[in-house]
């Protein structure tokens, strides 16, 4: 059975574009030809590869052909890049990442990149707990997670842990706190958006099972922030704290262990000079995860 690459790349602006019109106007072609080609595809593996909702969205049968398309487009440009006189030519290499790190780390992976006339970088801002989805769905080509399980098609390695410390201002401390206890249940908290668990992991652990009066702050720099001044309590990254601590700024709560959350590493399992040296970029930035 052989998949043609016109119908990987049709099911590929689909997806990307969100609807076959989309797609179609991003082809130079008609919709009715985009229909076609994903009927074709379908009739040819038996199974839809395309969910027909707002935004058009890939099946799981539909996220293997996806990976496939994904792979054999970054081979196929790193092979036209070598081709090309000049051999500069850019190729786009997609990346999950989550917020702290790229608030963190991560940057430092960005300087190296800087330097790379032949890459360019699209980054997927994803909480770590979430990440892997976007390689199972073919979105990226590499992605820092915290699931040590390798994606089908991927490896993994581990990169390090980033710890989360609970602090608050001081004043919001002593306010919520007694005898040298804290009333979590009643102590205003900060959460960074739907996703982010960090809190109610610590929260479980002091016996609390009803969220406290919450705020959400989507931006890792304005997390903090709003601890700093106050909004309410946090998980925050040891790495974002700085003096923090030394200058009474903010106060570790009594009574609450630090969150540990381990972070790998997974990217496709392709013979790519770029996807190497990227990964080689991120295994040196993420060094200081553990010093």
């Amino acid at each position: 059975m052989k998949i043609s690459s016109e119908h990987l790349t049709t099911l590929v602006a689909i997806v990307d574009h969100g609807t076959f019109d989309a797609a179609a106007r991003h082809l130079s072609i008609s919709p009715s030809a985009v229909s076609q080609r994903v009927r074709a595809l379908e009739s040819h593996l038996g199974r839809v590869v395309v969910a027909r909702s707002t935004p058009c969205r890939p099946t799981e049968a539909g996220q293997v052909l996806l990976r496939l398309a994904r792979q054999q487009q970054l081979l196929e440009r790193e092979a036209l890049a070598e081709l090309r006189a000049d051999g500069h030519r850019a190729v786009e290499m997609t990346v999950a990442v989550n917020a702290d790190s790229l608030a963190t780390w991560f940057p430092r992976v960005l300087e190296e990149c800087a330097s790379w006339p032949d890459v360019t970088v699209h980054l997927h801002v994803e909480d770590q707990d979430h990440s892997a989805e976007l390689l199972r769905a073919g979105a990226v080509l590499a992605a820092v997670t915290s699931d040590p399980v390798a994606v089908q098609g991927c490896t993994v390695e581990h990169l390090g842990t980033m710890r989360y410390l609970p602090l608050a201002a001081p004043a919001l401390a002593e306010r919520w706190s007694s005898g040298g206890r804290v009333d979590w249940a009643a102590m205003p908290m900060v959460r960074f958006n739907a996703k982010d668990d960090l809190q109610h992991r610590l929260l479980a652990a002091q016996g609390v099972t009803a969220d406290p009066p919450t705020h959400v702050v989507p931006s890792s720099q304005g997390f903090v922030a709003a601890v700093r001044a106050g909004l309410g309590w946090g998980m925050v990254p040891r790495e974002q704290v700085g003096d923090d601590l030394h200058t009474g700024r903010l106060v570790r709560l009594a009574g609450a262990d630090p969150v540990d959350v381990p972070l790998y590493w997974q990217h496709w399992r392709l013979r790519s000079a770029r996807l190497d040296r990227l990964s080689a970029a991120v295994r040196a930035a993420a060094a200081v995860l553990d010093r």
